[in-house]
């Protein structure tokens, strides 16, 4: 019966830790490319053109209904089939900003539509044209709003990479079962993955709240 045993924790981590740059270049990444996806995903949901309106409404809902694991498996086993194929590390970037960029657009999407619109029309009556009124009116209250919920879809990217390690992808949870397997202690190592990911969460999360004060510094409390 495998116990906690502090000398193969202390002995492993620094083996896990090598994982953490995967696991940190996947979510980055695939959360940059999420944030600028998912706006213009957001903006052509919420356009009247039906010829935009209606992909992205069929892309958001795929991404959405299609598990991450899926989606990983399609393109990094199932693609090559056809061939095209993807290392393990781009696999995941391509399946983790798409499936994101669903989630962040639904978020983006509220947001905007949480500016009233009176902020829209004395935009106009001042002369500004749309786009401008877009950048420079809408746009920074809609990033406001839309912060804390951004900021918890990237803890659950950062948490969800852990299941690129299936597609072979050497990040953090990767390396812990390479060592549970060959010291027969999966309980130890799987607790040394658990703290460092609740370690990178807890930093992030302060980040988070870092953010949101900057935002608000300026808002009206009684608002």
């Amino acid at each position: 019966m495998s116990s906690f045993d502090l000398s193969l924790a202390i002995e492993s981590f620094p083996f896990i830790l090598k994982g953490l740059q995967y696991t940190l270049l996947v979510a980055f990444i695939s959360m940059g490319l999420a944030l600028i996806l998912g706006l213009f995903l957001a903006l052509g949901r919420m356009s009247s053109r039906i010829y935009l309106r209606w992909p992205c409404m069929l892309f958001i809902s795929f991404n959405r209904g299609v598990p991450i694991l899926v989606l990983l498996f399609l393109l990094y086993a199932a693609l090559p089939e056809i061939g095209l194929s993807f290392s393990a590390v781009t696999a995941a970037i391509i399946g983790f900003s798409l499936n994101t960029a669903a989630y962040v657009a639904e978020v983006n999407r509220s947001a905007l539509s949480s500016v009233p619109i009176g902020q829209q029309e004395a935009a106009s009556s001042l002369g500004l044209k749309k786009w401008q009124t877009m950048r420079f009116v809408i746009l920074p209250q809609a990033t406001r709003i839309a912060l804390p919920p951004l900021s918890n879809v990237f803890l659950s990217l950062v948490k969800s990479t852990s299941i690129a390690s299936t597609i072979a992808l050497p990040e953090l949870m990767y390396q812990a079962r390479i060592i549970g397997g060959r010291e027969f202690n999966y309980f130890t190592v799987l607790v040394v993955a658990a703290l460092i990911y609740w370690a990178i969460c807890s930093i992030l999360s302060w980040f988070q709240r870092y953010l949101e004060k900057r935002f608000n510094t300026y808002v009206d409390p009684s608002n």
